[in-house]
């Protein structure tokens, strides 16, 4: 199987980084311009990354605001775990309309591989208006495993909320010719 699906034509795609520390400038964002340069590597052109604190009315603002300009996907790291602040996936539940449960647990699955905390996450997937929204630990493991998962099916995923091939709308393929 191939590591990276062929990205559709002109995809966007946002970074956003959930950090209090980065925020506040106690140390440099580290996950968020790797995350922003992997999607580049996958063939997006990528906005961001865009740090905000571990508050969920500004994760909220953020995900809507990457939305509304035009991004296919986005993607967060950080705030996912397990402490009081973590609110990425409250955030995100709040924005997305539906879920998808299977990306979700299959970033999971690659991070336990290698650190068996990863199950922790509580990271979301799903789908917002026509753009996949995607929560990503705030480790530069968590971003690599993750960018591994999404390689293979997010250019899938875009060409699906865009409505391409037999996903066009009114389009049954079973209908034949």
């Amino acid at each position: 199987m191939s590591t990276a699906a062929e990205v559709p034509d002109g995809a966007r795609a946002s970074v956003v980084t959930v950090s209090d520390r980065a925020f506040h400038g106690t140390y440099a964002d580290r996950s968020g311009p790797l995350l922003a340069d992997g999607l580049a590597g996958l063939g997006f052109a990528v906005a961001g990354p865009v740090v905000v604190p571990d508050e969920r009315a500004q994760i909220v603002a953020a995900l809507r605001a990457a939305i509304e300009t035009g991004a296919d996907l986005v993607v967060t790291t950080g705030g996912t775990g397990l402490a009081p602040r973590d609110v990425t996936p409250e955030a995100t539940a709040e924005v997305i309309e539906r879920a998808v449960p299977g990306l979700a647990e299959a970033l999971r699955a690659a991070g336990q591989a290698k650190v068996p905390t990863a199950v922790l996450s509580r990271g979301l997937a799903g789908v917002a208006g026509r753009a996949l929204v995607v929560n990503l630990p705030g480790s530069t493991g968590g971003v690599r495993d993750g960018l591994a998962v999404l390689g293979p099916v997010v250019g899938h995923a875009i060409d699906q909320l865009r409505g391409a091939g037999d996903h066009a709308k009114g389009v049954d393929p079973a209908a034949g010719p």
